[in-house]
């Protein structure tokens, strides 16, 4: 544990000595949890970060550089991290030892003004866990999780419920425990046991992504770049810019390929399938009137003055335009009467 003993020592200097003796980085094994630091001014957040499920590490894959889950991503925007990485494909953060190194850690954590917390699904889970006890002051979860205490989710039937069950589920930090921290919960309310999770996180700001699943970041969602431009304005800014993440979803949702993937992810579940080819529905539709709704602000008339000045030399390329300009705007009866001209 040589980051406790570095933080106890470096706690007996001064605020200007500490911040002199930045950056300093390691790394430590606790149990079935490897944890890497990082920190590199007290001036900028401390960020936390735990693993989700699918980034299934074991110990013999660790190596001088490896990075557990979001440490490069807080790295590049220059704020401390200190980032848990669990260890084996079950593995939900209950380890006696880790536990133990947070409550230690919780008392040597007084220079660092602002606490971040960051998680999906299982990492989530851990952040709303240690919240309180690490006296996080922002958090970011995605996909919640909020316990795996049969008494309290009973309604949690996932697969992954009974494999936890393995881990004791009355002790400390069980189950969320927010102190005062707020934030930001970003799930699919069509999936039935996230929008319960979703609901016993009440002091957070819920954002609703329509179709988006649990559990599907490893491969899809990353594609798009989302949760990486979400994680990124929350470590920089501590907040989201609401109206721009409206925006960011909408044109993921209008990408083909979102639901393809989506729906390959969840072809086991005949339930999802229907909820999905529902909500793509419904956003093809809103896809179509979002295009008819643009394309009444579309300034066609420069494509029709290039066509009409070249229909004599090239008049296929003016049937061209003018039939992109139709497509913009088919009511035009301009381009509609001159292509009519010049297909005879």
């Amino acid at each position: 544990m040589k980051l406790l003993y570095w933080l106890d020592e470096w706690l007996t200097y001064s605020r200007e000595e500490q911040q002199r003796r930045l950056p300093i980085s390691g790394d430590d094994l606790l149990d079935d949890v490897f944890v890497r630091y990082n920190f590199v001014d007290l001036n900028k957040p401390l960020l936390f970060t735990f693993s989700p499920a699918g980034t299934n590490v074991q110990e013999q894959d660790l190596h001088p550089d490896f990075a557990p889950w979001g440490y490069r991503l807080a790295n590049k925007q220059n704020v401390n991290i200190i980032a848990f990485q669990h260890l084996g494909v079950s593995n939900w953060f209950r380890s006696r030892n880790l536990i133990f190194f947070l409550e230690q850690l919780a008392t040597l954590l007084a220079p660092f003004n602002s606490r971040l917390g960051y998680g999906l699904s299982r990492g989530g889970f851990a952040v709303g866990a240690f919240a309180n006890l690490l006296k996080l002051d922002q958090v970011l979860l995605f996909h919640p999780v909020s316990t795996k205490n049969k008494a309290l989710a009973p309604w949690d039937d996932r697969s992954s419920t009974d494999i936890a069950q393995k881990f004791d589920w009355q002790g400390d930090y069980h189950d969320l425990d927010l102190g005062k921290a707020k934030g930001y919960i970003i799930y699919d309310p069509t999936n039935r046991i996230d929008r319960k999770h979703a609901r016993r996180y009440q002091q957070l700001t819920h954002l609703r992504v329509f179709g988006m699943g649990h559990g599907t970041h490893a491969t899809y969602l990353n594609k798009f770049g989302f949760y990486k431009q979400v994680a990124v304005d929350f470590m920089l800014h501590q907040q989201l810019d609401l109206f721009q993440f409206r925006q960011q979803t909408k044109t993921l949702r209008f990408k083909e390929d979102y639901y393809k993937r989506l729906n390959k992810a969840n072809r086991s579940s005949s339930h999802r399938l229907g909820l999905l080819s529902k909500a793509h529905q419904i956003l093809l539709d809103e896809k179509e009137a979002h295009v008819q709704e643009h394309q009444a602000q579309i300034d066609i008339q420069p494509l029709i003055d290039i066509a009409l000045k070249h229909q004599e030399e090239n008049p296929q390329d003016a049937i061209q335009l003018l039939e992109v300009a139709q497509q913009l705007a088919p009511d035009d009866p301009l381009v509609e009467h001159t292509l009519k001209q010049l297909n005879k």
